[in-house]
């Protein structure tokens, strides 16, 4: 890791994200090295796996309230995803 470059695992999802946008603008951009293109892909590879996992946790929380026969809530489920 280059110094005063944040560890990954300790970023939020918020700051991953904007991480991996400069990444990809870096990229596109064209102007950079080739040795430092393949340092930036490899970091934004672990940026969007971070956001990914972030991602997935946050899924894994969500629950889905459920109504009774007159349309009340009466408790929660958790969410598996599409049905």
């Amino acid at each position: 890791m280059q110094e005063g470059t944040p560890d990954i695992s300790e970023m939020s999802f918020e700051e991953a994200l904007k991480a991996l946008q400069q990444v990809v603008r870096q990229l596109e951009d064209g102007d950079v090295p080739l040795d430092q293109s393949i340092t930036l892909y490899e970091r934004g590879e672990k940026l969007r796996q971070h956001c990914q996992a972030r991602l997935d946790a946050a899924q894994a929380r969500i629950e889905a309230i459920v109504l009774d026969a007159k349309g009340q809530p009466s408790g929660t489920k958790s969410f598996d995803g599409p049905e």
